[in-house]
């Protein structure tokens, strides 16, 4: 499993690989809500938090701990969130997607389903994983529906399993296998087509 940054290209976003550099400024004036933020173990909306949301990010990169992107607009070339690659297990041939926000202007557009496949895709083809998965706060509905619309299975809930500035949370789990993943696939470029159509 190479680690190594890599960008990664769709149709609509293009994930690049996270730089204060290239990206804080945008992903500053992006996570400039503090809604983005409400199931997260904490507010990152303001500039000094994103900042420390991008620094400990690629702190994680260079312990090799995780894969952060920027999720890039390509219309704008403006970073519109963020998302990474973590729990990264080669020795089980597993990773997790997560850590993912986007600005609510992107929201609700082809971005994230977008981003998911280009991950998964990579995950799968590129570092043959046997199993993705993803997490998220029992009481974040719109996230819990987002995960099954793109495919995963939910597989079960940890109680309590994180304190949070909304309080104790018990987190989601759901998993995509490599024998799902063709029909997941298939599923996913589907949803993409009609999005890119306007249906």
């Amino acid at each position: 499993m190479d680690l190594e940054p890599v960008t990664l290209e769709g149709e609509y976003v293009r994930l690049e690989p996270l730089s204060i550099e290239d990206h804080l400024v945008d992903l500053q004036e992006a996570g400039a809500h503090p809604e983005i933020f409400r199931w997260f173990s904490r507010d990152w909306s303001s500039p000094e938090a994103i900042r420390e949301f991008v620094e400990a990010a690629l702190d994680a990169r260079e312990r090799r701990e995780a894969l952060p992107f920027a999720t890039v607009l390509r219309e704008t070339d403006e970073a519109i969130g963020s998302t990474r690659f973590g729990n990264v297990a080669p020795e089980h041939r597993r990773v997790e997607i997560g850590w993912t926000w986007l600005t609510p202007a992107q929201q609700r557009t082809p971005a994230n389903t977008e981003a998911k496949y280009l991950m998964f895709t990579h995950a799968f083809e590129e570092w043959d994983c046997a199993r993705v998965e993803l997490k998220t706060d029992s009481r974040n509905r719109r996230s819990r529906e987002a995960i099954l619309r793109i495919g995963a299975t939910e597989e079960g809930t940890l109680r309590r399993h994180m304190q949070t500035h909304q309080g104790p949370r018990d987190t989601v789990y759901f998993s995509v296998l490599d024998e799902e993943w063709p029909s997941v696939k298939r599923d996913l470029e589907t949803k993409l087509a009609r999005s890119y159509s306007g249906e």
